[in-house]
């Protein structure tokens, strides 16, 4: 595991418990529609793209044109 692999999965693995600690202590309703999905997904395709490789938007961008 290269050390940018793992920093996108430590991000994302922050990212999800930041938002399930603020679910818990009632600062945040994850149970209601809110763009704290939105940080979800992203935070969860960090996690995955760390161990995978596999990135949704690096594939867009790069068939856009871009290195």
């Amino acid at each position: 595991m290269t050390a940018q692999s793992l920093t996108m999965s430590f991000a994302g693995l922050f990212i999800l418990i930041s938002l399930g600690l603020a679910h818990y202590f009632g600062q945040a309703d994850l149970s209601q529609v809110s763009w704290l999905w939105f940080t979800a997904f992203v935070g969860l395709n960090l996690f995955q793209a760390g161990f995978t490789g596999f990135c949704p938007l690096t594939m867009g961008l790069k068939k856009l044109g871009f290195k």
